[in-house]
């Protein structure tokens, strides 16, 4: 999986490399992988990042693009009061990896980006992690399936405000672009493949076995 969060890092890196002037937020710093390549961008092109995280890692580089903010990132209260004033080209989402706080980061930091910005959300996919899989996982398995399935309730009802692409390589990438200025609530969507009609469907087409 290591090649992979390589690629990924890649793969942000080509798609923000040709935006000037840019402003970065970044939920999650960890040992620092991507708070290094965003700052290559940000000295590129004379940019600023701004981190967040729970632990203290105020440590991973003397960058002078960068500021660091020592605290949980939905400590709402508390972060603004840094960010009041800023808006932000790109942020990327790789903190808890849990689907309700996913959605809470999620409304809450996208009145910060500007339009046509671009949100990064890492670990939404689950292939690797099914039973058998190449990173046979369960418990992040199910997380990612959840994560997943929130962010395509929040597009569902969020057409016109939102664009989503899903990369599925390694743990997963979802790529949002902001195309309106107000989120609206995610909707559930309705699954029809359960439906008494449907599997009666599925029990006369499924094909018979050969004596």
């Amino acid at each position: 999986m290591k090649y992979f969060e390589k690629e990924k890092l890649e793969f942000i890196k080509n798609k923000i490399s040709d935006i000037n002037n840019i402003t970065i937020l970044e939920l999650g710093v960890q040992k620092g992988n991507s708070t290094k390549m965003f700052l290559e961008v940000c000295n590129k092109n004379n940019g600023n990042l701004t981190s967040i995280d729970i632990k203290d890692c105020s440590s991973v580089t003397e960058d002078k693009r960068w500021e660091f903010i020592f605290s949980s990132d939905d400590n709402f209260e508390y972060i603004d009061k840094y960010i009041a004033n800023k808006r932000f080209d790109v942020i990327f989402i790789d903190s808890y990896h849990e689907p309700n706080h996913v959605k809470k980061v999620f409304f809450h930091y996208f009145s910060f980006l500007k339009k046509n910005g671009l949100i990064f959300i890492d670990d939404v996919v689950w292939l690797p992690y099914v039973k058998n899989g190449v990173e046979d996982n369960d418990f992040i398995e199910r997380i990612n399936r959840l994560t997943f399935d929130k962010l395509l309730e929040i597009f569902n009802n969020n057409i016109e405000n939102l664009t989503l692409d899903i990369n599925f390589n390694g743990s997963g990438l979802a790529i949002l672009k902001k195309t309106g200025e107000k989120l609206n609530k995610e909707k559930k969507i309705k699954n029809r493949l359960f439906t008494i009609k449907n599997l009666i469907k599925k029990f006369i087409y499924s094909p018979k076995p050969k004596n």
